[in-house]
C-alpha cells in the first residue's frame, strides 16, 4: 500500500513517453472540490512558463482544483510555443476533468530548452487512472531523484497534512524546491493560507541546498480542499512545517552522488535570518561539503563560511562543534582528529555553531559532494 492522500484528493500516472527511458513522466492531481491555495515560485529570471502561469493564476485570486505536470522536459526557454503549450496542457487537463482551465495549475521538470511534445501531453492524459494514493504521482514527476520523497501529518479530528516533494541536483531553491506539493482535507481560508505560507517555506525549502543552482522550474505548492472540516491553526501549521522539514531533508540527502546528510544548526545570531543565511552558507560551501564526504573535520572551512555568509559575530566568542565535539571556542581547541574523523562517518553529519551575537537560530540541510555528482552532471544530456 502506498501513502494515502486526504480526503477529496486523488492522483495517477502514465508513460506518455516524454522521459527516454519510458518511465512515468506525466501526473495529474484532483480534489473533487474547488481549494484554497498558497503558492511560491522560484526567484530565477528564467522561470519557465509554468511558474510565470501560476503567479498569474495565483494573482487572480481564484480557487484552484487540479495540478497538472509531465517529467523529462522543463519547458523553459522555448519561446512563445513554450508558453503556448504549457497553456494547452492546462486546458487539456481541464476538459478531461470537466472544469476550467483556470482551476488547473501546470508543472514541468527536466532539460531545459527543448520543446515540450504536448501531443505527448494530449495522448497520456486520457490513459491516466486516477486513485486514493499519492505514489503514482509522485513517480511520474522524478527525474535523477534515486527515491520518492514523501511526507504525512495528522490533525486532531482526523484531518491530514500529505506532502511530497522532487529534487535531487539544481537545488539552493531561494524561494520552495524543484516540486513541492502540500495537500490537506483541512478547512482553512486561502488568505490563512497565503498569510503562513512564506514562513514555512522560509524554516524548510529555503535552507536545502544542493550544488547552490536555482532552478528555473521550482515551485511549492500548498492545497487545502476542506473536506474534513476545520482544524486548530497553529497545530495546523506545525503540521504542515514539520511535513515540510521532513522533505527538506530528504531533499538534501538525496542529493545527486550524496552519501551523508549534512545538517548545519547556527545558534546565538542577532536574528533567525542572520542565522539561517550562516547555517546555508555552510551547508553550501563546496570546500566543506568536499571534506564532509573525506571525513576531514577541517573546522577552518565551517568557519570561512559563516564569515562570507553576512552574519555579525566575533572570531573569538564563535564556539563550532562536529558530531557533538567541541572544535573551536574563541580559541583552537585540542582535539583528536581520527576520532572525529570517524564520527564524521555517519549517516547524517552535524555542525552545531554559536555566534554568540543573539538569540536567532536557524537551521540548513545539504549534502557531502563527491565524485559522482560531476559524473551526473557531466553527462546529463549525453
Amino acid at each position: 500500500m502506498g501513502m494515502r492522500l486526504p480526503i477529496g484528493f486523488r492522483a495517477g500516472s502514465t508513460r506518455a513517453k516524454i522521459k527516454p527511458s519510458g518511465k512515468p513522466d506525466l501526473g495529474l492531481l484532483v480534489s473533487g472540490t474547488p481549494c484554497s491555495w498558497a503558492f511560491v515560485g522560484t526567484l530565477n529570471r528564467a522561470a519557465a512558463p509554468s511558474v510565470n502561469r501560476g503567479r498569474k493564476l495565483y494573482a487572480s485570486g481564484g480557487l484552484l482544483q487540479a495540478i497538472v505536470v509531465n517529467a523529462g522536459n522543463a519547458n523553459c526557454a522555448t519561446g512563445q510555443a513554450g508558453v503556448e503549450a504549457d497553456r494547452r496542457m492546462a486546458e487539456l487537463a481541464a476538459v478531461q476533468l470537466g472544469i476550467a482551465p483556470e482551476a488547473v495549475l501546470t508543472g514541468s521538470t527536466g532539460v531545459i530548452g527543448q520543446p515540450l511534445p504536448i501531443e505527448k501531453i494530449a495522448a497520456g492524459l486520457p490513459q491516466i487512472q486516477l486513485g486514493p494514493e499519492i505514489d503514482p504521482f509522485m513517480e511520474a514527476i522524478l527525474t535523477t531523484d534515486l527515491v520518492p520523497k514523501m511526507a504525512e501529518a495528522e490533525l486532531p479530528g482526523g484531518a491530514r497534512v500529505v506532502g511530497i516533494c522532487k529534487g535531487s541536483g539544481m537545488i539552493q531553491p531561494n524561494m520552495a524546491t524543484m516540486l513541492a506539493y502540500i495537500l490537506t482535507d483541512a478547512a482553512v481560508s486561502q488568505a490563512e493560507l497565503r498569510q503562513g505560507w512564506k514562513g514555512v517555506i522560509d524554516k524548510s525549502f529555503n535552507q536545502v541546498t544542493v550544488d547552490t543552482d536555482t532552478s528555473t522550474n521550482d515551485m511549492a505548492v500548498l492545497l487545502a480542499n476542506g473536506a474534513s472540516g476545520e482544524v486548530p491553526l497553529p497545530e495546523f501549521w506545525a503540521a504542515v512545517e514539520g511535513v515540510c522539514v521532513s522533505l527538506a531533508r530528504q531533499l538534501a540527502r538525496d542529493g545527486e552522488g550524496a552519501t551523508k546528510l549534512l545538517t548545519v544548526k547556527v545558534n546565538g545570531a542577532l536574528s533567525d535570518e542572520e542565522a539561517r543565511k550562516a547555517a546555508l552558507a555552510v551547508a553550501a560551501s563546496p570546500l566543506w561539503k568536499s571534506a564532509v564526504y573525506g571525513n576531514d573535520p577541517n573546522w577552518g572551512r565551517v568557519m570561512m563560511a559563516i564569515g562570507k555568509s553576512g552574519a555579525h559575530f566575533a572570531v573569538d566568542r564563535v564556539r563550532i562543534s562536529l558530531q557533538g565535539i567541541p572544535l573551536y571556542a574563541g580559541r583552537v581547541l585540542e582535539f583528536d582528529r581520527a576520532s572525529v574523523s570517524e564520527a564524521m562517518r555517519a549517516e547524517e553529519v552535524i555542525v552545531e555553531v554559536d555566534l554568540a551575537e543573539g538569540e536567532g537560530q536557524g537551521v540548513a540541510w545539504g549534502c557531502d559532494l563527491t565524485e559522482e555528482y560531476v559524473r551526473i552532471n557531466a553527462l546529463y544530456t549525453t
